[in-house]
């Protein structure tokens, strides 16, 4: 059974903390067919493994969700 919530860390390029959000279980999956979570704005979204491997997702137009999180 996966978790029901994470917190995840955004840093800048020198690795320091510059964001904290919480995410929760929505009833979604994603492209790799693990559950789906979002912050509740919907805003952030990811995909989330059983391993912990996280996938950011794009929730609107425009958005270029950096390849490595």
């Amino acid at each position: 059974m996966s978790p029901v919530r994470y917190e995840l860390v955004f840093s800048d390029d020198t690795g320091s903390p510059q964001d904290v959000m919480i995410v929760a279980r929505t009833s979604s999956k994603g492209p790799g067919g693990h559950p789906v979570y979002a912050d509740p704005t919907g805003i952030i979204r990811a995909e989330i493994s059983d391993k912990d491997e996280v996938r950011i997702l794009a929730s609107g137009g425009h958005q270029d969700p950096a390849p490595h999180v």
